[in-house]
């Protein structure tokens, strides 16, 4: 009696066993597949021909919509071109022999969960992808940091790189990591300082990064970090600068000037002249208004004379 005891927990515990890894194969059994933006990858169904009565069909997604299908024995061999939007329109090609998909040209929008089931007269097999795209990488840029350009020892650097998604930036001193930072957000925007010496002989370069490709920029200390020092070179030199800049804005100020005089001199005598010939006029008007009126006053008194002496002349 014990014995059939032990022998029915064992075989219990080996079904809770099968059952385990059945889920564990069903949830965690998925192939990962990586790409670049633009490039073709084909998802293998690992069938080395497709049988009369054999049945492929293609899902994608979480809603775990049939992208492809086909089934031999009435000659389908179709592609949903129209379903998500069209998304994988002209994309999608079928392998007629052995049931794998391509997907050539993919972008960002084709990651997700490609799901396989083979469906034959006997049983029903399902084999996962996880397929990840990855947007083409920029290559990093380095610039100063004007803002920490005070020390005459030291310079400050930034290594960024903008738009990008699941990816480390880095910088290298040689070939050890010197320090990064990791960013999984869609059209994110990374910077990574770096403070070196100015007269320092290490290599460094800026490196970005996802798990299937990289883009490096090196660093040239003395041609990027020549800019941070310039101003404290040139600082002792600024006095005469300023001594050779002010006879000329003086020069200048002065030369304003004379122009401004000659102008305000000619327009002022255009208007003495014009009030002259104005005040002539106005003079010769007065005068003539008078000599007038005497003349005719004469001319008057001269008449009454001839009739007054006319009269006595009669009378006598």
């Amino acid at each position: 009696m014990n014995n059939v005891n032990i022998k029915w927990k064992m075989f219990h515990t080996l079904l809770l066993f099968c059952l385990f890894l059945w889920h564990v194969v069903g949830v965690f059994g998925v192939e990962r597949v990586s790409v670049m933006e633009g490039d073709s990858v084909t998802l293998h169904t690992d069938v080395t021909e497709i049988q009369r009565d054999d049945e492929i069909e293609w899902r994608f997604g979480p809603e775990n919509i049939r992208i492809a299908r086909i089934k031999r024995k009435i000659g389908d061999f179709s592609t949903s071109d129209d379903v998500l939007d069209g998304r994988f329109r002209g994309r999608l090609h079928l392998n007629n022999q052995t049931g794998s998909l391509t997907i050539t040209n993919i972008r960002t929008e084709h990651t997700g969960l490609y799901e396989l089931n083979i469906i034959t007269v006997n049983e029903r097999t399902t084999k996962r992808f996880s397929v990840t795209v990855y947007a083409h990488l920029p290559i990093p840029v380095i610039i100063r940091d004007s803002s920490q350009c005070s020390s005459s020892s030291k310079c400050v650097l930034v290594c960024s790189v903008v738009n990008v998604t699941q990816v480390t930036l880095s910088w290298y001193k040689g070939n050890s990591l010197f320090s990064s930072i990791s960013v999984s957000d869609l059209n994110s925007s990374l910077s990574l300082p770096l403070e070196v010496e100015y007269q320092e002989n290490n290599i460094y370069s800026c490196v970005i990064n996802n798990p299937i490709r990289n883009q490096t920029q090196h660093l040239n200390i003395n041609e990027v970090c020549q800019l941070c020092s310039a101003p404290n070179q040139e600082s002792p030199s600024q006095p005469q600068n300023l001594s050779l800049m002010m006879p000329i804005s003086a020069a200048a100020a002065a030369g304003t000037l004379f122009i401004a005089a000659v102008l305000m001199f000619c327009i002022c005598r255009k208007y003495r002249k014009t009030d002259q010939e104005d005040q002539t006029r106005a003079v010769e008007i007065i005068y003539a208004d008078p000599t007038y009126k005497r003349r005719t006053q004469k001319s008057i008194v001269k008449q009454e004379d001839d009739v007054v002496y006319a009269g006595v002349a009669v009378r006598y």
